[in-house]
């Protein structure tokens, strides 16, 4: 006997949904958001454009807000670390998921990041700021400062820069050095900024002696 096919199940909507997601997002991850069209979308989830067209009718500029949206999520997900122990034990792990997804998504996480996209609005660059306040807030938090001040906020945000700078730089040079010797860098990068602000600063000097004297 021949054998039976397996049976056919239909999405639910949440399903459908997260399947053409997860297609753009493949898709966006290696080329420009300008470079991705509909039928491009349709054929890596392995539908028609018209179901496409049901679940996001404002067509491409809508589906990449939506894939954006979804992979800032992910991202924030990246700072989700529990506040126990050393800090910059926390510090490596949280890097270790933000590279994963780095190097994960390559080519995407660069369009997002350069902007430059005939597709990028202020709803996408807004999506964009929320993860890096995201992040900042996540260091906030697990430096254990409810209220910084201006000088340790531009010591924090001026890092996540440099972090997103050396994310770009890494993924140009071909993921090279090793992701592991990538994120010792960077926590030695936090630790130096945040010991030249401790020279002018206060909250910060304190927050140095307090939480970076013994890393145990």
């Amino acid at each position: 006997m021949t054998p039976a096919a397996p049976a056919y199940r239909r999405l639910s909507v949440e399903e459908r949904r997260s399947q053409l997601l997860e297609a753009a997002l493949s898709l966006f991850a290696h080329r420009v958001p300008e470079d991705v069209s509909l039928d491009d979308v349709a054929e890596a989830a392995g539908v028609s454009r018209p179901l496409v067209y049901r679940y996001f009718p404002g067509g491409k500029q809508q589906l990449y807000e939506a894939a954006l949206r979804s992979a800032a999520e992910e991202l924030r997900h990246c700072f989700d670390e529990p506040h126990d122990g050393p800090l910059l034990p926390r510090l490596a792990r949280v890097l270790d998921r933000y590279l994963t997804f780095v190097g994960r998504h390559d080519a995407g996480f660069s369009a997002l990041l350069q902007g430059g996209s005939v597709v990028e609005t202020s709803r996408t660059t807004a999506t964009v700021d929320g993860v890096r306040r995201a992040a900042a807030e996540a260091i906030y938090s697990h430096l254990g400062l409810p209220e910084p001040g201006p000088r340790l906020r531009m010591t924090v945000r001026m890092w996540i820069t440099a972090v997103e700078a050396a994310s770009l730089i890494w993924l140009d040079e071909d993921k090279q050095p090793p992701a592991d010797e990538l994120r010792d860098w960077l926590v030695d990068q936090f630790v130096a900024v945040l010991s030249v602000t401790a020279a002018r600063d206060a909250q910060t000097a304190e927050l140095v002696r307090r939480a970076l004297s013994a890393q145990t």
